[in-house]
């Protein structure tokens, strides 16, 4: 029986997945404007303008009563975008999601001076974008480009052939969402007259297909998903001339088996850079891509014995010659000053710690904000000047630190949290940061309340960071939560909660990285640990990338190591030690009950990988080559072929719409299971994707777990 805290109010699964009695308070729709004095911030009324000086309130930009639809029906303000000069919003409505990150909505654009609306489309569109000067709007539809004139109202379709799993424009594929995570495949130039897109030619992509339960019969749904080893689409880039309506196409060479992760607009001219990544994604350079005649040539590559990571820290000079990026090729990622004429590189920081934002850089002060991994699990802000080579903190305080600055960085707001310290929001003046990191500022919220609650009401535990050996003798991130009623004189069951992937991190000094699901766990007498594994991130390259080949094989060992470490500790009941953990974790569950079989008794796995073969090609080939060069890497540490392992108590859940990590896996672990006579617990979720959300399902499934580790761990 689980031992019970009674000097604890009690958390229940109801104040967790129902009641928000755990959440924290933001501030909404803040946003800096352009001049860098003010910001914005929503309330109940509308939108209002505030001083970074003194907190005031200046003005009522935008009054709720004032934006109404074609109808007259007034326009929620919850879902917005600003223009980039700040004379326009764009207002989305019913909002519907598509994948991850995509999604389609009904949009209009609201004009400050006029009180007018416009409505963009008749029908739900993707990714509405504002040109830089607010005179035009792009969108996508029935995977094709379009622009309109917000004085003429009239709408010009950009292309023509996007058709449904063969042709898509200026909006990603699947695995390119997914995968790159970006889902808008266009970008204006920043003086408004072009505008590049992405054609992707998904044919020759494999559909996958499954059914959706909510008729009589079953619709089908059916798209194109590039599993390891198989075509991905073929990719072009083209530049569109807004006021010749002329498409040119970008020249990113002849080989046609390659990426393209990202494209961008190089400050102070009409050039264009595009990201070029060979298939094995350990060969990128960046091109320079002329808008007028596409045609193309290297400013920087990179080459990696493992694989290049791609990324969005990288900032243009507006003297269009010097870039700013991030590269973790000398071992650790640092800043690079790279010179686009000369083809030349700087490394800057040489820290012995990962740079992990890049901010931006204040041109003037010829000052580079950037954040960093302190000691692995914080976010430590930073300033370093270009012209005297130094660098000064921003925070002293250790936790996780997330800045938001405005447009000149003379101001910026810090979220900052520990793994025991709710959010507090705070703005500060940057000068006065700089010369004193103890700077308190001005607290926006304080989330005391919550604080009070979680300290005072629940008395919940503190998480102990430490640092766990594997076999090899390497030291290992880690967290243990004990119950707040811990005797050492009593044994206790321990689960492991685990993702593992590469360059992923569970065990951070921030708020949430200990669920409020974990310290219910607690309170009902669990210890539960998080062990980060080899292969996870912030702790230089070679820790990171020394899982290629083989994912999962470092991994899991270092599970079952500490499990068996844990194991010899007079409080641990090593005959009570269990892993849970949800996609890339749900793979390591299912590894720990497998190959583990013999120190974890119970596992959970959510949305597994059972087999990487199962999986898209972008992210499963980064790490392991194809299947045809690797065959020994998948074999080798797939759960499918350790079935006949498993000894413990098994609970496999996922969701029959998972277009991600597809029900395909579970299924074919299940039927293994049934093969060898492997006793096992499952739960499947209709019709719901990789997140197995809406519709009660959040509570359902953590009352399923719940109830399944009470019974048998």
């Amino acid at each position: 029986m689980p031992f019970i805290t009674l000097a604890q109010k009690q958390i229940t699964l109801e104040d967790i997945y129902r009641k928000g009695t755990f959440r924290a308070e933001s501030v909404q729709g803040f946003q800096s404007m352009k001049d860098g004095r003010f910001y914005v911030e929503q309330t109940k009324d509308g939108i209002i303008k505030k001083s970074f000086e003194n907190n005031e309130t200046i003005a009522t930009l935008i009054k709720n009563e004032d934006v109404r639809n074609e109808k007259g029906v007034t326009l929620s303000l919850d879902d917005i975008e600003w223009s980039d000069d700040e004379t326009k919003i764009l207002i989305f409505k019913d909002r519907e999601s598509i994948y991850r990150r995509s999604s389609k909505a009904i949009a209009y654009v609201y004009d400050l001076a006029t009180k007018k609306t416009m409505l963009v489309d008749n029908d739900k569109i993707l990714h509405a974008t504002l040109s830089p000067n607010a005179k035009q709007i792009a969108f996508v539809k029935n995977n094709n480009l379009y622009s309109k004139d917000l004085t003429t109202n009239k709408t010009v379709q950009i292309t023509k052939d996007g058709k449904w799993n063969f042709i898509i424009n200026g909006n990603c594929d699947w695995v390119y969402e997914e995968e790159f995570e970006f889902t808008r495949a266009f970008e204006w130039s920043k003086n408004s007259n072009y505008i590049a897109y992405y054609r992707f030619d998904e044919s020759k992509v494999k559909t996958y297909e499954f059914d959706v339960y909510d008729s009589l019969y079953p619709k089908q749904y059916s798209y194109k998903y590039p599993k390891a080893g198989e075509a991905n689409s073929t990719i072009d880039i083209y530049i569109y001339n807004t006021k010749t309506a002329q498409k040119t196409k970008v020249d990113i060479g002849t080989e046609k088996d390659i990426y393209i992760p990202r494209i961008k607009w190089i400050a102070g001219t009409n050039n264009l850079c595009v990201y070029w990544l060979n298939r094995l994604q350990n060969n990128l350079k960046l091109l320079k891509a002329d808008a007028a005649t596409g045609k193309t040539a290297s400013f920087y590559e990179e080459t990696n014995k493992y694989y290049v990571d791609i990324n969005d820290n990288i900032y243009f000079f507006e003297d269009g010659n010097k870039v700013l990026l991030t590269s973790e090729k000398k071992g650790f990622n640092d800043l690079y000053l790279i010179n686009i004429n000369t083809k030349t590189e700087q490394q800057l920081l040489k820290l012995n710690s990962e740079v992990v934002d890049l901010y931006g850089v204040n041109e003037k002060a010829n000052e580079v904000y950037f954040s960093t991994a302190y000691m692995v699990k914080n976010r430590m802000p930073a300033v370093y000047n270009l012209s005297t080579n130094t660098i000064k903190p921003l925070r002293e305080q250790e936790g996780t630190h997330r800045l938001a600055f405005n447009n000149d960085f003379s101001y910026f707001v810090d979220y900052y949290s520990t793994a025991t310290i709710p959010t507090v929001i705070s703005l500060h003046k940057t000068s006065d940061v700089v010369a004193n990191s103890n700077d308190e500022g001005k607290i926006l919220k304080n989330n005391k309340a919550l604080r009070d609650k979680i300290e005072v009401d629940y008395k919940l535990p503190t998480p102990t960071f430490q640092m766990l050996k594997n076999v090899a003798g390497y030291e290992l991130c880690s967290w243990m939560l004990k119950p707040a009623s811990f005797d050492s004189t009593k044994k206790y069951p321990v689960l492991f909660c685990n993702y593992g992937g590469p360059g992923s991190q569970q065990v951070a000094n921030r708020w949430g990285a200990v669920s409020m699901w974990h310290q219910y766990l607690a309170q009902q007498g669990y210890i539960v640990v998080c062990v980060d594994n080899t292969g996870t991130g912030f702790r230089g390259e070679e820790f990171k990338k020394k899982t290629y080949l083989q994912l999962g094989k470092y991994e899991i060992q270092d599970q079952i190591d500490v499990a068996k470490h844990l194991a010899t500790l007079p409080y641990v009941d090593a005959n009570r030690i269990g892993h849970w953990g949800w996609s890339f974790g749900g793979f390591m569950s299912s590894l720990a009950i497998s190959k583990g079989a013999d120190i974890f008794k119970t596992a959970v796995a959510v949305a597994p990988v059972t087999n990487w073969r199962y999986y898209d090609n972008i992210y499963t080939e980064r790490f392991m080559r194809t299947p045809k060069e690797n065959k020994a890497g998948y074999d080798e540490n797939a759960p499918l072929n350790y079935v006949k392992n498993i000894k413990g108590k098994f609970l496999i859940i996922h969701g029959t719409a998972d277009d991600n990590v597809h029900f395909q896996n579970s299924t074919m672990m299940v039927n293994e299971m049934i093969k060898k006579n492997i006793e096992f617990e499952s739960g499947y979720y209709p019709n719901r994707n990789h997140g197995i959300y809406g519709d009660n399902a959040t509570f359902h499934i953590y009352n399923k777990m719940t109830k399944f580790i009470l019974q048998n761990l």
